[in-house]
């Protein structure tokens, strides 16, 4: 499984290429065993930035959508907007891809990207737009005091049954 960690900031050249940071390609590389390298994007549920992934990480997701226990709505709405809103782009031997124009607009990236690791997935902001969005998540975390240990602790409290 692919592991996206950090944020890199590239820009995008003339003719609407731009380079996938070293580390990223690798994890990607990794997943495809040597094949070509790609990745899938589509636009985030969540957030004005694009999502990306692997291959395999998406194949997993369709699995988890099997699960007979997965509400309908919930199915229904990953699978439009995520299966269906989602392109394919291949990496060139320069390490680059080209997003679609419709991508980029959603997300309001014109001349620089933000590739922004999320663990198994990674984002694609503009960086003023992150830079935003990582302020606010500070503010998040220090309202509620959000740290490593809290996370560890409840996640252990979570496995032994604890609410």
């Amino acid at each position: 499984m692919a592991l996206f960690l950090s944020t890199y900031v590239n820009k995008v050249d003339k003719k609407g290429r731009v380079s996938v940071p070293a580390p990223f390609r690798t994890s990607l590389g990794h997943v495809t065993g040597g094949g070509p390298v790609e990745l899938i994007v589509f636009r985030s549920l969540q957030a004005n930035a694009l999502d990306a992934c692997s291959i395999d990480f998406l194949e997993q997701l369709s699995l988890a959508l099997d699960n007979p226990d997965m509400p309908e709505d919930l199915r229904d709405t990953i699978e439009t907007t995520v299966f269906g809103g989602s392109v394919r782009l291949q990496i060139d031997p320069e390490g680059r891809i080209i997003i679609p124009e419709p991508y980029l607009e959603f997300a309001g990236i014109g001349e620089s990207i933000s590739f922004v690791g999320r663990r198994k997935t990674f984002q694609l902001w503009d960086p003023a737009a992150f830079a935003a969005h990582e302020a606010q998540s500070r503010d998040v975390a220090r309202a509620n005091n959000i740290s490593l240990s809290t996370v560890l602790a409840r996640t252990s409290a979570l496995a032994r049954g604890a609410s």
